[in-house]
């Protein structure tokens, strides 16, 4: 453990939290579990209580994903706006359950739809952080053939943040899918290049290339277990962390 761990000072001030769609779901086969939902707001207003500024962009996968869409024939835009479309209702489920828990909540969207949410300007997003509030960031980058991922690496970038925490079902990046394969090993930590070069999927290669650029770490753990956000900002040994 590092000394701010255990001194009780978050390693970082400002953080991105990228979930997938998926991670809502739970053990359902599709749309949003609230006890799920309800977890992560717990989880996410106890960095917040640490004084974390935090932002959330979160997939649609759990509703409708584009590119699945796109490869059974349908025009490959007018996918992924649907896609877009889906992460902002996760987005508004995710807003619920935070102010729920006390939060407060803003839903940032990069398509304009002002009866539900703010469009996205970066100064009054970065502007809501420094109030205390979370911001969720919808609808990916607003653009077709772009990934949630990459709408993750851009977004990091502009509010300045200083890390990206990629909630996944594992714990951390492994040599092979272990699901699949026993014998996968689990690296500690990984450089960009090698993550491009072995073609791990953590996040798409586009989202790799940017934070490689931009010299943003990455680190990947398990959102499933309870806790595992706060010992991810305290600086403990969790996950995988990609970096230079």
């Amino acid at each position: 453990m590092s000394s701010d761990a255990a001194n009780n000072t978050p390693v970082y001030k400002r953080v991105l939290l990228k979930l997938s769609g998926e991670a809502l779901m739970g053990d359902q086969q599709f749309g949003v579990d609230p006890k799920v939902v309800v977890r992560i707001a717990e989880d996410v207003h106890g960095i917040q209580r640490l004084g974390v500024e935090t932002a959330i962009v979160i997939g649609g996968g759990n509703i409708f994903r584009g590119l699945a869409a796109s490869a059974r024939g349908m025009d490959r835009a007018t996918a992924d706006y649907m896609g877009m479309l889906a992460t902002v209702i996760n987005g508004l489920a995710l807003q619920d359950a935070l102010e729920q828990a006390g939060v407060l909540t803003r839903v940032v969207t990069a398509i304009e739809m002002r009866a539900v949410a703010e469009p996205f300007i970066r100064r009054r997003a970065i502007r809501h952080l420094e109030k205390g509030r979370v911001v969720i960031f919808a609808a990916g980058t607003g653009n077709p053939y772009f990934t949630t991922d990459t709408a993750a690496a851009l977004r990091a970038m502009e509010i300045k943040a200083d890390v990206i925490l990629k909630g996944t079902k594992v714990d951390g990046i492994y040599t092979a899918d272990p699901m699949l394969d026993k014998t996968a090993t689990k690296y500690d930590s990984i450089s960009y290049l090698q993550v491009l070069e072995r073609q791990l999927r953590v996040m798409d290669a586009t989202a790799i290339s940017l934070c490689m650029d931009n010299k943003l770490p990455i680190v990947v753990f398990n959102m499933r277990a309870a806790g595992s956000i706060r010992q991810v900002v305290m600086g403990e040994p969790v996950g995988t962390t990609v970096g230079v």
